[in-house]
């Protein structure tokens, strides 16, 4: 052993430890590798850096981009929604349907890709449900890294591992080959997070200092179910080609909240100015504010279908586009003794005035004709864009509450088509290889931007440079341990040890050696270094290749046990607020477990001789 591979053990060690420790933060451990590794004259500056440019990294950041386009277009937030449908007030069965989900589609794609795109809707599930985002953040990366079991293209090291085999025979790995091992070790993997989650427990969210007021509860508070109206333009309607200002709506005892015009792929929502013109087929929402209006009376009029507004029974079918909030009369303003219709609120601040409640009663019939008076709280409804101003003040009306859907208004509503068919592209891209991944990922991201899912600052904030630069950082190690020979000593001493032992046993001894390996280098270059020492071995007992092949792959792909084990880990830390310890005590019992299980199965299915 030569000073130069001592030197690197050290640095390496130091690193696991601090690591463990937790001090300082891993992306600052990992600069300061990249520091210290140059002066051992191992590797240049310009290697320990070249992960900044390199393939993973940058496909990883992409990843970021894409998962953000989800969000702000609201596909992540549907797919937790309906993950929280299924799974109703049951934490085991959400746990089950995500790690199922998550292998299901890293099976076909990037496993890097699946936590990145899975983050913002676990994030979503733990908002909704109150859970702590640490039980369910690592049950995903495992889900993730049991993925690389499913199928030959599910990870880079089946792929490394494929071609190493297909250079001793014939015929390499099929399409499935791996499918047989993969399904038992994800239900492993699933019943034994079921049971280590609670050693996660501990890692919580704070709770919520006070409950807001929704849209939901102001609709029942100010008895609004009844008063509005969904109503589609049928073609013959003496509406057609008219003006708003052309027809005295209000004078009817109607105020036009906004209107739907159906798109090819999605549905616009425009706010109503007195220049608008009125066309055949689109959607009027009306809030009837006067007593004794007959709505049948108003549609025979018009030519108007009633539409249904859905379950609430007024605008929260468009929360997206249109909000609340309450009002207060002040001492000063010029509204007290005008009634509602003389106030005109709406021409000053695009608002409408659909409740009016003094003190803790609630004026119903007559509310257009009712007057102000000092302290009156008013209801509001419009665009969020005319809600939000109301926050600079007004000299007439003064904010008093917010509802707490003004949290959840997507940046990019509208657009989750072109989100979906961004991601779409991107795995079949992937799927296919008729480009790199890293490509892949970068087409998605123009589609995203070219489809105004995401802007230039929303991609910049939305990816996690920490865990970036700790990845880059721990990158040079892999080179070190090469040239110093470290990864040769480890090789030499499975091949001595291969002479004696069962084949059982040598595959127990692989298998631990490449997932230790896997601990300080990528699993894709554990791959690369240990598939060619299983493929020896195996010659030297006269065994099969295809068994111990197999066992490197899966081993590879077993990276439960520290953050900095695989990428899928590393972006979970965040998230899930996690330690270098939380993974070490769920990840070493969840990595014996599947590697006894691989090590009784593999031989099964794909015999020794």
């Amino acid at each position: 052993m030569n000073h130069e591979l001592l030197i690197v053990l050290a640095l390496l060690a130091a690193s696991v430890g601090m690591f463990m420790l937790n001090r300082p933060r891993m992306d600052i451990v990992a600069v300061l590798m990249i520091v210290l590794l140059p002066f051992t004259g191992v590797v240049t500056i310009g290697e320990t850096i070249a992960g900044f440019a390199d393939a993973t990294v940058v496909l990883i950041a992409a990843l970021f981009v894409i998962g953000e386009g989800l969000v702000r277009t609201g596909v992540a937030r549907a797919m937790g929604d309906w993950l929280n449908a299924k799974a109703g007030d049951s934490e085991t069965k959400l746990l089950v349907l995500l790690m199922a989900s998550a292998c299901g589609l890293g099976a076909f794609m990037s496993s890097t890709a699946v936590v990145a795109i899975f983050i913002p809707v676990v994030l979503r599930i733990c908002q909704n449900t109150g859970t702590a985002p640490a039980r369910l953040m690592m049950p995903l990366s495992v889900a993730a890294l049991v993925s690389g079991m499913m199928t030959l293209v599910a990870t880079a090291p089946n792929l490394v591992v494929n071609g190493e085999l297909m250079r001793h025979v014939p015929e390499g790995f099929g399409f499935f080959s791996f499918t047989p091992f993969g399904l038992p070790v994800l239900a492993i993997a699933i019943a034994y997070m079921l049971f280590a989650r609670r050693m996660l427990s501990g890692v919580s969210v704070p709770a919520p200092a006070g409950r807001r007021a929704k849209l939901q509860d102001w609709i029942e508070q100010y008895d609004l179910a009844r008063r509005a109206y969904r109503v589609r333009i049928m073609v013959g309607s003496p509406l057609i080609g008219k003006k708003l200002d052309e027809l005295f709506m209000r004078k009817e005892g109607a105020n036009l909240l906004a209107i739907e015009i159906g798109g090819r792929f999605s549905t616009e929502v425009i706010r109503p100015t007195p220049s608008t013109v009125l066309q055949a087929g689109q959607i009027l929402l009306v809030d009837v504010i006067l007593p004794g209006v007959r709505i049948d009376e108003l549609r025979e009029k018009f030519r108007l279908e009633v539409l249904p507004l859905g379950e609430s029974g007024y605008i929260t079918g468009v929360s997206q586009e249109i909000g609340m909030a309450e009002v207060i009369i002040p001492p000063e303003s010029e509204l007290i003794g005008s009634t509602v219709l003389e106030a005109r609120l709406r021409s000053e601040s695009g608002l409408t005035v659909i409740g009016l409640r003094r003190g803790r009663k609630v004026m119903g019939a007559g509310l257009a004709e009712e007057r102000l008076k000092l302290g009156d709280t008013l209801l509001v409804t419009g665009f969020w864009s005319d809600i939000r101003r109301l926050q600079a003040g007004s000299g007439s009306i003064v904010l008093l509450s917010l509802p707490a859907e003004l949290d959840e208004i997507l940046p990019a509503s509208g657009r989750a088509f072109f989100a979906v068919g961004a991601l779409a592209v991107t795995v079949v891209l992937m799927i296919s290889g008729v480009v790199a991944n890293v490509h892949a990922a970068l087409i998605g991201c123009l589609l995203m931007g070219a489809f105004g899912c995401i802007d230039m600052n929303s991609a910049y904030r939305s990816i996690s440079w920490k865990s970036l630069v700790l990845i880059v950082g721990m990158l040079p190690f892999s080179l070190a341990l090469q040239r110093t020979g470290g990864v040769d000593l480890a090789a030499e001493a499975v091949t001595a040890v291969a002479g004696e032992a069962s084949p059982h046993a040598v595959m127990a001894l692989l298998f631990l050696i490449t997932m230790v390996l896997g601990l300080f280098i990528s699993n894709t270059a554990t791959a690369v270094l240990m598939a060619p020492v299983a493929l020896a071995v195996a010659q030297e007992i006269g065994a099969s290749p295809y068994p111990f092949a197999m066992i490197i792959a899966l081993a590879a792909s077993t990276a439960f046990m520290t953050p900095v084990s695989s990428p899928v880990n590393t972006l979970v830390v965040g998230p899930g607020n996690y330690s270098f310890g939380d993974f070490v005590k769920v990840g070493v019992p969840l990595s014996i477990m599947v590697m006894v299980v691989s090590v009784l199965l593999v031989p099964v299915i794909l015999p020794f001789h």
